[in-house]
């Protein structure tokens, strides 16, 4: 007898990045650093190869895969294409990212939207046909500002920002669980006036 996540479409979690040693620790890997984290909790490792992707496969509460492209940012959509051919198109879309236009330290979630300049989310929307997708943006722009964007981005993560960035990112962990759970519109209510620069003591 199925169970009730066989009923429903399965859930697509990608963490936008780029593959390659000298870009893990840079700000524009936030994506794949949160999906590490899932990984984590629920005891999983993307050791499987999709197409051009690294997934992962999770049944609690409801079927999901964890995904990570092997591309660069700009062409992430490739990997959800043969993503999409496997699992249907029917497939619910979430996608994590950074942003630089939101504060270190916050968090966004969207059940749609524009790309805002990012690249990967461009990708992901030129592939998936639509704007439609919930993402959780985890904001990257530190206090100090930043000069050059394109050059911030593929840095590595300042000293300064190490502490703050994991605590984002563990909380956009937190959100994407809470998304899975009782859906967007909830942890958009339950995330998004969150500010963990309020928090520290």
């Amino acid at each position: 007898m199925p169970d009730e996540a066989d009923n429903n479409p399965p859930w697509l979690i990608i963490g936008l990045g780029n593959p390659g040693s000298e870009y893990e620790r840079t700000y524009h890997n936030v994506g794949f650093r949160v999906i590490g984290i899932l990984a984590g909790r629920y005891g999983v490792s993307l050791t499987v190869r999709m197409g051009e992707a690294g997934v992962a496969r999770l049944r609690d509460p409801l079927m999901a895969v964890l995904v990570q492209p092997k591309t660069y940012m700009n062409r992430s959509g490739i990997a959800l294409v043969t993503l999409l051919e496997r699992f249907g198109h029917d497939s619910r879309l979430l996608v994590v990212s950074d942003d630089l236009a939101l504060p270190l330290g916050k968090i966004r979630i969207r059940e749609r939207g524009s790309a805002g300049g990012h690249n990967g989310l461009k990708s992901i929307g030129s592939a998936y046909g639509s704007d439609e997708y919930v993402r959780v943006r985890v904001g990257i722009m530190p206090t100090r500002g930043v000069q050059d964007g394109k050059e911030f981005v593929l840095s590595n993560i300042a000293k300064a920002d190490r502490e703050a960035l994991g605590r984002a990112e563990a909380l956009a962990a937190d959100a994407v669980e809470h998304i899975l759970r009782a859906g967007a519109r909830s942890a958009m209510s339950e995330y998004n006036g969150t500010d963990l620069r309020e928090l520290e003591t």
